[in-house]
């Protein structure tokens, strides 16, 4: 699902995932309401594995609406697609559930790649907005690191979803099962009460789980 109130951009991204075999388009809308209407009264349309959602949308901002279509659509990822690079925006996004954040000047093939990673597990930042976020995170004090107890595998798999590997490669590297891999994330997840990978590692550095120097490399 496809959530951009600009017609010409719109046009350009369908028809740039129609030439892809493993991804298709079920739905198009220019602003947040009409999709949210669309996903609450017809129940039985095939909900879309991804959205992508502008920010800058008449009526309901695309940020207003990411929790609610969190909601309606709870294991949908969401790809913010926005020319929006205000700080802000971007802790909002990913504090919300965001997947992804990308800017509207990232390529067709980026856009493509992005959907791909997310729904490979990943994690998906415009390398600006990563910028932003590990400066953020040089800037920002620590917070406690009370109850936050992860197990040396779960430390193990954070440091790789930190390096940007997704679930498949980390099951490589590791030696260890796809599932396993996937609970481990979930238990991940849950001790540090974030919802995806950016959130984690972002949590992860404010508490010192992981050190600044290693996101350098």
């Amino acid at each position: 699902m496809m959530i951009e109130d600009h017609p010409d951009y719109r046009d350009g991204v369908s028809l740039a995932l129609e030439t892809e075999t493993d991804i298709e388009l079920l739905t198009a809308f220019g602003t947040a309401e009409r999709a949210l209407r669309s996903l609450q009264s017809i129940r039985e349309r095939k909900e879309p594995d991804v959205v992508l959602l502008d920010l800058n949308l008449p009526g309901i901002s695309g940020l207003e609406a990411l929790p609610f279509l969190r909601s309606a659509i709870p294991a949908a990822k969401i790809i913010v697609l926005t020319q929006s690079d205000r700080e802000a925006d971007v802790w909002e996004a990913i504090r919300n559930g965001a997947a992804g954040y990308l800017l509207k000047s990232a390529s067709l093939d980026s856009i493509i790649d992005s959907i791909r990673t997310v729904m490979a597990g990943g994690a998906s930042l415009d390398p600006n907005v990563a910028s932003y976020i590990l400066g953020l995170l040089q800037k920002s004090p620590a917070i406690s690191q009370l109850d936050i107890a992860l197990s040396e595998r779960e430390l193990e798999v954070l440091v790789l979803l930190g390096e940007g590997l997704l679930k498949k490669e980390i099951s490589d590297r590791l030696k260890i099962s796809e599932p396993t891999v996937a609970t481990h994330v979930r238990h991940i997840y849950e001790k540090l009460e974030v919802q995806n990978a950016p959130a984690a590692i972002t949590k992860a550095y404010r508490a010192g789980i992981l050190p600044l120097e290693d996101s350098e490399q």
